[in-house]
């Protein structure tokens, strides 16, 4: 499978344009914003394409067009404010949708946010509009004729993955995941039909991926 990331210089992305490209299944395209970031990547031996999130849909489709699958682990950043949030994690992403319609792709895999579902989960902790910008991005790409998988991890760690996950459409402990393990759930569940049109909450856990994945 080709397969197109976008939000591949990311914390979970450098995890994902790794796994996939050490894969026998698949391939990677890396979708960075600056040519510097697609120059280190080419060297690396993954192909890589400059485009923005901020940039129209049609630039998204044209960087896009020949692949079988997108994932999304775009975000803005926790040290930006509201407007940030909206045009990446929100707007962005809905382009993306947009442009994964138009250029043929078929699979498309979103990483959201713990209970972004859920609207009275948002009371405490993260500011309310990156939940709303998660959720109604989440709910475009619901609504869309795409084969969707929606992630929607914990808070994330940036220690060395467990392999070991708990992965359930509702889950409310306050847990958190590595970003390797949300990685390795991410690019695992591409080719599980038993994901398709699902979505599901991501914490830490006792299960194996693998057996966790089968049991979406």
């Amino acid at each position: 499978m080709k397969v197109f990331v976008i939000g591949a210089n990311g914390q979970i992305g450098k995890h994902v344009v790794r796994m996939l490209k050490d894969s026998k299944e698949h391939t990677v395209t890396a979708m960075v914003r600056k040519e510097a970031q697609a120059q280190e990547l080419k060297q690396a031996g993954v192909e890589a394409v400059v485009a923005n999130l901020e940039e129209s849909a049609e630039k998204l489709q044209e960087a896009m067009t020949g692949s079988d699958a997108v994932i999304f682990t775009a975000g803005s950043g926790g040290s930006t404010g509201a407007d940030k949030t909206m045009l990446i994690d929100l707007d962005g992403a809905i382009k993306s949708v947009e442009a994964a319609e138009k250029s043929g792709v078929s699979r498309f895999i979103m990483v959201s946010a713990l209970q972004a579902h859920n609207r009275e989960s948002w009371g405490e902790g993260t500011p309310s509009h990156y939940y709303v910008a998660k959720h109604y991005a989440d709910r475009a790409l619901m609504n869309s004729s795409l084969t969707y998988t929606i992630v929607r991890p914990g808070g994330l760690l940036n220690e060395p993955g467990t392999g070991k996950i708990t992965a359930a459409e509702n889950l409310r402990e306050m847990k958190k995941i590595p970003r390797e393990d949300v990685a390795r759930v991410v690019v695992g569940s591409l080719n599980k039909e038993n994901t398709h049109y699902k979505s599901f909450d991501l914490l830490s856990g006792e299960t194996g991926i693998e057996e966790a994945l089968k049991n979406i």
